[in-house]
């Protein structure tokens, strides 16, 4: 039976020009994206032999020498006739004089058109793996998560403590990917397992909404002893029943009986550091805004204003006294 070519380039989604970067890009995140741990029940089978042929395809393409064979060798092994590459795989042709078995994997996760390749069994590759790997460290990825904040907690400042699921390194490969002579079986070869870690982070007061905050190697993890990489937050305000956010200035509102905004008068006005007294013109209009500089957001130049929208509340019953009062006032409007 002939060997069943694998096409490493489509495994991982590339063109054959594709760069360094781009193969050790496009391995990241299919092997995200396949990780068993990910996939249960049905589909981890599926999952568990998609990761072998990611790494598979990985290790041949990461590797210079071993690129350049996989460029140069064809499928038909047996009877070393030049294979004719598919219209889109470009202008180049494999030679092979070796024979071989089929393609059915081993218990290292390689097939056998990989071992035939490389020669040596599996233990060679396995030294051979772990060698490349750890050759090339690479820092781990950066990592966005949100941070919701109360208006409060973003006005003041301070300390929060947040629990994040993050990826670490393996604790059977100690982040290699390779066990023994194969793919290490609790990570899937990605180097990384699920985990969950605590962290207590300092929020800068006066922090906006979509503001972001760098935690320095609180990101993904390095690999073969590359840096971590950072985590960043990004702030996202909580609805606050009192205020709302308009840039640097806040709003509120404060409701006045009819009276009051004829008459005018002192009102209490909720701030960010507490009520404080505010004047209310005489014969004031529902919907006007006034403004009580300084307590607003902070800023570089010290702080916006807050903006108070005048309500006027009809009261919605009378007492015997009031609607006399009213019926009053009613009479001598109309005597004017």
């Amino acid at each position: 039976m002939g060997v069943a070519f694998q096409d490493y380039y489509k495994t991982l989604g590339v063109e054959r020009s594709a760069t360094e970067k781009e193969i050790k890009t496009a391995y990241r995140k299919l092997a995200r994206k396949w990780h068993p741990d990910l996939h249960p029940g049905d589909d981890k089978p599926k999952a568990e032999e998609k990761i072998k042929q990611i790494n598979e395809a990985y290790e041949v393409l990461s590797d210079q020498e071993k690129r350049a064979k996989y460029d140069r060798l064809g499928a038909k092994w047996r009877d070393g006739q030049d294979f004719q590459p598919p219209p889109d795989m470009g202008d180049f042709k494999f030679y092979n004089n070796m024979g071989g078995g089929g393609m059915g994997g081993d218990a290292g996760g390689f097939s056998n058109f990989f071992e035939m390749f490389f020669g040596g069994g599996g233990s060679h590759f396995g030294r051979a793996g772990r060698s490349a790997r750890a050759s090339r460290p690479a820092q781990g990825q950066d990592v966005e998560a949100e941070l919701e904040l109360t208006l409060e907690e973003a006005y003041r400042g301070g300390e929060k403590h947040l629990q994040l699921s993050t990826r670490e390194a393996c604790p059977s490969c100690g982040g290699a990917g390779i066990e023994g002579d194969s793919f290490c079986s609790r990570c899937g070869g990605t180097g990384t397992t699920a985990g969950m870690k605590t962290l207590t982070v300092r929020i800068p007061a006066g922090v906006h909404e979509s503001s972001r905050i760098r935690l320095k190697g609180q990101g993904g993890e390095g690999y073969a002893g590359g840096a971590k990489g950072d985590l960043y937050l990004k702030v996202r305000l909580l609805p606050n029943p009192r205020f709302k956010v308009q840039g640097d200035d806040l709003e509120t509102e404060v409701v006045l009986r009819p009276e009051q905004a004829v008459l005018g008068d002192q009102v209490s006005v909720p701030t960010l550091d507490g009520p404080v007294k505010m004047k209310v013109p005489a014969g004031i209009k529902a919907g006007r805004l006034l403004r009580l500089r300084g307590k607003g957001m902070p800023r570089k130049d010290g702080r916006g204003d807050e903006l108070v929208r005048i309500v006027i509340d009809i009261p919605d019953t009378l007492t015997p006294e009031e609607e006399n009062l009213y019926r009053q006032l009613a009479a001598l409007k109309k005597g004017v």
